[in-house]
């Protein structure tokens, strides 16, 4: 029985209000099984070539006993343009555009209202477990500009906005015109380090940004702004940092030296549009884990089976939040290693996996450089298998 959209509704909220990371593993998948079958055969009646798609599919989905024998998509079906839907057009508020490597193809996710409420949800529950729920002032380490959406920089402003839930007030510390390269108000951002010097601040930027216009310049100028109590936030734009040969050590070094806090207060996160609303923080352990709106299985490149411990594979992302766009099961190109399917250190039950890096030759992917747009109606879904 197909559910209706009321129902799929109240499904997919009782997982993103169930406790985070301590579902009992066993029951994670049971519960999410369940939900990713239901939101299939929804997405199915919604579009004939995506139910050619999963029935073809060795394994019959509404069969299926666990999650890595449902049917996936691969991430290069999200290059479309007009992006895949299983909206009507008037239903849909935005696209969400991945960040591509010039005459490449970006991937683009067509967002409804309900699928945009559930992404800032889920970015906020997974947060909320590594920072608190406590609501804070918020330095964001970018312009103006950005967070209006304006110019080839809007594209972060989603980004910006995700974790604005966290805010009592908000301040934008870099300033530039819209496409010139953006530079430190210093007299704003010395004003709130006077302000906030002794509270618990939230600080977010994409990673390049933190590292070449603010952290650079503010070193070479010998700025320390004595905020020991900021918290770190920061994804996306390591590829950029790469020539320079900057490590994440590095990295978070850097910035706690401009800050006066310590490193440990750097939190790197890996996020991609594909996957919206899930976002993966290192643990106390250096892992990543995933909520239980969601999953990760990291399967062998030559038989496409799951992994033992220890060992690497092909990253795939599983998420309910979406039903605007078939992005329940994505199979991406990245490559990361598998350290527990339970028993984090951490506490936090279920997977602890690590990045590794990308598939060889695999084309470079913005994976949170996301630029906000207002879709144009789209044409008929057509998935390619």
């Amino acid at each position: 029985m197909i559910a209706s959209a009321e129902q799929l509704e109240e499904q997919i909220e009782a997982l993103l209000t169930a406790p985070t990371f301590s579902l009992e593993p066993s029951e994670h998948a049971q519960r999410l099984l369940a939900l990713l079958q239901r939101e299939l055969a929804h997405a199915a009646a919604r579009n004939p070539r995506l139910r050619e798609y999963f029935n073809a599919w060795p394994i019959d989905y509404r069969a299926a006993t666990t999650i890595a024998d449902l049917p996936y998509l691969p991430v290069g079906a999200f290059k479309a343009n007009p992006p895949l839907t299983l909206v009507a057009p008037e239903q849909i508020i935005h696209t969400l555009s991945s960040s591509a490597t010039t005459g490449q193809t970006p991937s683009r996710v067509a967002l409804d209202t309900p699928t945009s409420r559930r992404m800032v949800k889920g970015v906020v529950s997974i947060a909320s477990d590594f920072i608190g729920a406590k609501r804070r002032p918020y330095l964001v380490i970018d312009t103006p500009e950005t967070l209006a959406g304006l110019g080839d920089l809007g594209a972060r402003a989603a980004a910006i906005q995700g974790l604005r839930a966290f805010a009592t007030e908000m301040v934008c510390c870099l300033r530039g015109a819209t496409g010139a390269e953006p530079e430190v108000d210093e007299p704003q951002l010395l004003d709130v380090a006077a302000r906030w010097r002794d509270s618990e601040v939230l600080v977010y930027g994409f990673t390049y940004v933190i590292w070449q216009h603010f952290v650079v310049p503010l070193r070479e100028r010998g700025v320390r702004l004595a905020m020991r109590n900021v918290r770190i936030l920061h994804s996306g734009g390591w590829k950029r940092l790469q020539a320079q040969a900057v490590t994440p050590a590095a990295f978070a070094a850097g910035v706690g030296q401009v800050f006066g806090c310590d490193p440990a207060r750097v939190l790197d996160f890996y996020g991609m549009v594909e996957n919206v609303g899930v976002i993966y923080p290192d643990c106390e352990q250096g892992n990543k884990h995933v909520p239980a709106f969601a999953a990760v299985i990291v399967r062998d490149p030559l038989t496409l089976r799951p992994v033992e411990e220890g060992q690497q594979g092909l990253v795939q992302v599983c998420s309910a939040l979406p039903t605007s766009f078939p992005g329940f099961l994505v199979l991406t190109d990245d490559i990361a290693q598998v350290v527990h399917y339970d028993g984090c250190r951490c506490g936090r039950r279920g997977i602890a996996f690590r990045f590794v890096r990308r598939v060889p030759q695999a084309e470079m992917r913005g994976c949170g450089n996301i630029e906000t747009t207002r879709q144009r109606p789209p044409a008929v879904l057509s998935v390619h298998a």
